[in-house]
């Protein structure tokens, strides 16, 4: 089994299902607008609405990512369990690098490490403390973040936007060379 293979297989097991989203008593008020079937057919435009929009919620949302990412890909028109899925991306392997480099973008952004003028460098160093630090560390952060999704999810739509018109291309190939022989 490859590992496209495995992926799928995993895919399949752990997304929601139209059924068992019919049967949850929390959606039964909005059912009629969460089980539209555009939103859980695969096309070539909700598809990549679904990864830019999974990328979003995965990177931002620090919990509940798989439903914040199907509420998100209500009003989006996007593919819900492509949205939900995608929202893995961030796991406990990934999220600490993610959370690093979003930190260094933010300082970066924000000239965190620039030299203040009239203060010696040496006194900066020796008065700070942990309170200072955070407070410098989180807004750095939630920017770095915010920058990392939107790159992440314009890059995400635009390589599965390339990826399914490869996929239908090579399709069409093999159809006519089918036909031709």
């Amino acid at each position: 089994m490859t590992g496209w293979q495995r992926f799928g297989a995993w895919s399949r097991r752990n997304l929601p299902t139209r059924e068992s989203m019919e049967s949850n008593r929390l959606l039964r008020p909005v059912a009629h607008r969460v089980l539209a079937p555009e939103l859980w057919r695969f096309t070539r435009r909700s598809v990549p609405r679904g990864v830019a929009l999974g990328m979003i919620a995965g990177i931002l949302v620090p919990v509940a990512q798989t439903p914040v990412a199907a509420l998100f890909a209500l009003p989006f028109r996007a593919n819900v369990p492509t949205a939900a899925l995608t929202t893995f991306v961030t796991n406990p392997l990934t999220t600490p690098p993610i959370w690093v480099l979003a930190y260094w973008i933010g300082r970066w952004l924000l000239r965190l490490d620039a030299h203040v003028p009239g203060q010696p460098v040496a006194d900066a160093a020796a008065h700070t403390g942990w309170i200072p630090w955070l407070m410098q560390a989180g807004p750095a952060t939630a920017l770095g973040l915010i920058v990392i999704a939107v790159v992440s999810a314009v890059a995400g739509y635009a390589l599965s936007a390339l990826g399914w018109r490869v996929w239908i291309a090579r399709k069409w190939r093999h159809r006519h060379t089918r036909y031709d022989n």
